[in-house]
């Protein structure tokens, strides 16, 4: 009779590859970001303009399928938490403001694309704030990028080609390397078991 083998665990989501639950990048973390072209700025610039325009239809629809498919983030908002129907979702006024915060900050980044300072600076406040403040793991900023590409993505097919996604990809990048950044800086050491 012969012993069945267990199966392998599951591999992470492909986004999710290289960070564990609770910890930022540090060991593999770039000493910079690298910093969008002149070219790719523009790409960046011309594009958000479209998504911008609706911006808190957009920015709902990127929430309701961030806590659809990762509902663990819900912990961080007491105010909708116990929500689970998308459509119930889309009416909480506080969800629609959250999503107006997040795509705002999105424009703050986009707006100062030509001020690598200013970049940073807004994405420190806003690392710190998520550390110190709300206690956010770190691996989310990761997750919610990865939403907002796919919804722009499906929502702006038009504009959001193949080439234009790569930009995009490089932009959240370098956020996601401001935000862990922070992270870093006010001593980040929180692990959860509820991230992914």
């Amino acid at each position: 009779m012969s012993r069945r083998e267990s199966p392998p665990p599951p591999s992470p989501p492909p986004q999710l590859l290289g960070v564990q639950r609770g910890e930022v990048e540090c060991e593999d973390r770039p000493e910079r970001a690298e910093p969008l072209s002149d070219t790719e700025r523009e790409i960046v610039q011309d594009t958000w303009g479209h998504v911008y325009k609706n911006c808190e239809d957009v920015g709902v629809s990127v929430l309701i399928r961030f806590f659809v498919n990762f509902p663990s983030a819900k912990q961080y908002f007491s105010q909708f938490q116990h929500l689970e129907d998308p459509d119930e979702m889309a009416r909480s006024s506080q969800l629609r403001q959250h999503a107006c915060r997040v795509m705002n900050a999105i424009n703050s980044v986009v707006e100062n694309l030509h001020d690598p300072e200013k970049v940073s600076s807004v994405l420190a406040l806003v690392g710190k704030a998520h550390a110190i403040k709300h206690k956010v793991e770190p691996v989310y900023f990761k997750i919610l990028s990865s939403v907002m590409l796919e919804v722009f993505s499906e929502d702006f097919p038009e504009f959001f080609t193949a080439e234009v996604q790569m930009v995009w990809t490089k932009l959240m990048g370098a956020v996601y390397w401001h935000v862990t950044g922070a992270y870093t800086e006010v001593g980040w050491l929180q692990v959860s078991s509820s991230a992914v």
